[in-house]
């Protein structure tokens, strides 16, 4: 079995959380500058086997896309053509962001710790993940 790669994708920032090889556990990998995510991909997939891509994808609360897909599809279609071999899903990840912080804030994270942006969008990618292994 191959690893599944979540992806909470930003402009700036893209949070990446990966499951175990048995896709049971969902843990937050990294959060990569998104001008370099396909570089950071590339290098990654040549030592790790993942079988499936999930992106978040940000809902209005009447269930409209959010503005920020514009932004997104592209990367997927991107993401698509340059791994063609491994498919994509999609997951709603509204609150995710919201989720992210409030357990920082629940594990004891000072102040300082829980601005750091770049934690948020790798525990929202992780939740991401979450939600689809839920589903599953």
């Amino acid at each position: 079995m191959g690893r599944i790669l979540a992806f909470d994708y930003g402009e700036k920032r893209t949070g990446i959380a990966i499951t175990d090889e048995l896709q049971i556990i969902a843990s937050g990998l990294t959060t990569v500058n998104t001008n370099k995510l396909f570089s950071f991909l590339t290098e990654y997939l040549k030592n790790e086997t993942v079988e499936l891509f999930i992106v978040g994808e940000p809902k209005q609360m009447n269930n409209t896309a959010s503005e920020s897909e514009q932004f997104i599809k592209p990367f997927i279609k991107k993401l698509s053509t340059t791994f063609p071999k491994i498919p994509i899903k999609r997951i709603d990840e509204r609150f995710t962001s919201k989720m992210a912080f409030q357990s920082m804030i629940d594990s004891g994270l000072k102040k300082k710790q829980r601005q750091n942006k770049a934690l948020i969008d790798e525990i929202s990618a992780t939740l991401i993940l979450q939600s689809y292994l839920h589903s599953k």
